[in-house]
């Protein structure tokens, strides 16, 4: 089995993972997600990844999702994965939104994860732009 692991700092891990079920159809067991919360240790983090892995095995493929590339969240569960022995079934990205997490979740197996994790870029990369609205002069006119 292929999972898509996401973790980061607040609550934003748990809410994506909420939002990718949301427009997945279902409750996916295969995406798992924990977060690094205010005050708390890298150990106890650490502890919550282990936790988080438990029902993963040594044949299954870890895609890891983290918010920021070089923060604690990545780092730490980059640690805890590679102390489990999982290093090698994992591919790891850091900067994770929607768009990135969506397709993976939607095409990791149908595809070898090099090709989703390719795709997956481009999609996420194509929806970072500036969202403009056109003012309409005839409406300011009026007021």
């Amino acid at each position: 089995m292929k999972y898509v692991v996401l973790v980061s700092h607040g609550e934003f891990a748990q809410g994506l993972r909420s939002a990718v079920c949301m427009l997945a159809g279902e409750d996916r067991s295969d995406v798992l997600a924990t977060s690094l919360k205010d005050g708390m240790g890298a150990n106890e983090f650490a502890e919550n990844v282990k936790t988080l892995l438990k029902d993963v095995k040594a044949d299954d493929e870890i895609i890891l999702f983290a918010d920021i590339v070089g923060g604690s969240p990545l780092s730490t569960a980059a640690n805890t994965i590679a102390e489990l022995g999982l290093l090698p079934r994992t591919t790891m990205v850091g900067g994770m939104n929607l768009p990135l997490v969506i397709t993976t979740v939607l095409s990791k197996d149908d595809e070898e994860t090099s090709e989703v994790i390719a795709e997956a870029l481009e999609a996420a990369q194509g929806q970072l732009h500036e969202f403009k609205i056109a003012a309409d002069d005839d409406e300011d006119e009026e007021l």
